[in-house]
């Protein structure tokens, strides 16, 4: 009796694994075959293979990689030298033995995709004639164009954890040299190229990744093109269509911009936001990234693809145009969130400076910042040569910013000319200052013609800003006016005005112009460091500054949210 009751407990105990394990096994066999990918590389090559399927889905995503048939997942670990680091499945390096077909499995809460990988590894030797046999990957093609300035491209398909070391260029064996050749990164810049210019090259990167060095030997056929005549025909961006793509926050995404363009044509090809570069744009993040170019070559044309990749989505894209351009011709794509989420999206995007501001208020981060600081705020400011303009700068620096970010709102301030001790050497000033601030706030001021920053600043306020830029602390640019154009000031300030903007002061230096609560100053202060609150007894709680007052009642009439 006793063996039966535990047969039965067994079996049930079996039955209940069997139950659970049985919709996992067929969820992974009734995945959903999307992509297959035939993919060449060499024998002792660094190698990767990032799984992004482009279409968004829903719920949190887990992405798994197996090597067919094996039901077994490639390791994570990252001491193997094949293993899965997030989206990707790395080969450090490539073997001979790893030929085969590379599954990657997407789930979702509702579906599963599959993205299929054949891979074949093979010997291939470059400079074989030459001084010496180095294994390559297949070869890359790419056009240089006769008579103009252009660049060729290392292609360098590896995750963000892997830091690029440097790059060699060569051209039929031999290390480039010369004037003409300039080598940035990952490309390089070939000036008034010529017939001859055409041929084999090569890119040798040297990667860290763990820390463990890894060499990639790219091999590229360059072809020539004769430079376009007048009357060439406008490239056709065929997607997108100035259309808006659905897709959910952190999600990853991949987006194709596919061109039609004449054979002797030489449009450049590539995707901006807000008239920036993407790669530019996205350069300390990299979490926006613009992909490798493809193109396949008709009798008559050439189609082009090149992707723009979003490892995550995050709020700022919503809304955002991103630009596809080639020559003359461009159309974008806007990110908007699925469903419901759309006006839950465009709330915050209407009330986000209010938001932040009641956040920060009614959510106050106690104790001291343990950051080394000692101001939030360095006050760089030029002096104009008009009388009046500087009476101007001299009240809003002196007197209302004072007024309000430190007397209002608590804020620590340093400003030049008010805060050094009396006879103490200016270099000593900027030694002793330059790195206990959080922010630095630019007065910009335009002249009658043009105005150039530098000119109206000291040596000493210069040497602050470039050393304050450099440490990479946030740059608050305040406008006195309006500012048409900027081309007259430093590429670093072009910079920060093109990818955070500035505000524009809208005050007339009365009474009015000193309130926290206006909109001027929730836009200053949405942009400073969030204050830190001392310990307080319960019985301080109720002491506020003005910063912390509730709104007024017609502001809250309308439903704004401010602190």
């Amino acid at each position: 009796m006793r063996d039966a009751q535990h047969h039965r407990g067994m079996l049930s105990l079996l039955l209940c694994v069997v139950s659970i394990a049985l919709p996992r096994i067929i969820r992974a066999d009734a995945c959903k075959d999307v992509s297959v990918q035939d993919e060449m590389a060499s024998v002792g090559q660094p190698t990767a293979f990032n799984c992004i399927y482009p279409l968004p889905m829903s719920g949190k995503v887990n992405v798994t990689w197996y090597k067919f048939p094996s039901k077994i997942p490639i390791s994570k670990n990252i001491r193997s030298r094949i293993h899965q680091e997030q989206n990707w499945i790395l080969f450090l390096p490539l073997k001979g033995e790893d030929s085969g077909i590379y599954e990657c499995d997407i789930n979702d809460t509702n579906i599963c995709h599959r993205i299929q990988v054949n891979l074949t590894v093979f010997n291939k030797h470059w400079c074989v004639s030459g001084h010496s046999q180095l294994n390559v990957s297949d070869d890359f093609k790419q056009i240089l164009y006769v008579g103009k300035d252009d660049s060729l491209i290392c292609h360098l398909n590896f995750p963000n954890s892997f830091v690029l070391d440097s790059v060699k260029w060569y051209k039929d064996c031999k290390e480039i040299e010369g004037e003409r050749f300039i080598s940035r990164e990952k490309r390089l810049l070939v000036k008034n190229v010529l017939a001859e210019d055409g041929g084999k090259y090569a890119c040798q990167a040297r990667l860290t990744h763990a820390g463990k060095q890894h060499t990639v030997l790219n091999s590229i056929t360059v072809n020539i093109a004769e430079k376009v005549q007048n009357g060439g025909r406008i490239p056709k961006i065929i997607y997108p269509k100035n259309n808006s793509i659905e897709v959910r926050l952190g999600s990853a995404l991949i987006v194709d911009c596919n061109i039609t363009d004449t054979r002797d044509n030489t449009n450049a090809r590539c995707w901006r936001v807000n008239d920036t570069l993407v790669d530019h744009y996205y350069n300390e993040s990299k979490r926006i990234q613009e992909g490798i170019e493809d193109y396949t070559v008709f009798q008559e044309h050439i189609f082009y693809t090149v992707n723009i990749t979003f490892l995550e989505v995050k709020m700022e894209d919503y809304g955002r145009p991103f630009t596809c351009h080639a020559g003359v011709s461009a159309a974008y794509f806007i990110l908007k969130p699925p469903g419901a989420a759309v006006s839950a999206v465009c709330v915050y995007n209407i009330f986000k400076i209010d938001i932040v501001l009641w956040y920060r208020s009614a959510f106050r981060s106690p104790g001291t910042v343990e950051d080394g600081k000692l101001y939030d705020a360095y006050v760089l400011y030029p002096k104009p040569q008009r009388e009046s303009q500087s009476h101007d700068v001299d009240t809003l620096v002196l007197k209302i910013l004072p007024e309000v970010l430190e007397r209002q709102c608590g804020y620590k301030l340093f400003i030049f000319g008010r805060d050094e001790f009396p006879g103490q050497a200016v270099v000593s000033v900027i030694d002793e200052n330059i790195k206990l601030c959080r922010r630095l706030i630019v007065i910009i001021v335009p002249e009658a013609l043009s105005f150039d920053l530098l000119r109206n600043m000291s040596e000493e306020q210069i040497t602050v800003y470039n050393a304050l830029i450099q440490d990479g602390i946030k740059v608050i640019l305040i406008e006195l006016e309006k500012v048409e154009d900027y081309t007259a000031l430093p590429e670093s300030i072009q910079y920060i005005r093109q990818k955070h903007g500035a505000v524009q002061w809208s005050g007339d230096f009365t009474e009015q112009s000193q309130c926290a609560k206006t909109k001027f100053w929730k836009k200053v202060r949405y942009r400073m460091p969030p204050r830190r609150w001392p310990p307080s007894p319960p019985v301080q709680l109720l002491q506020h500054t003005p910063c912390d007052l509730t709104a007024s009642s017609r502001e809250a009439s309308v439903g704004v949210l401010t602190p």
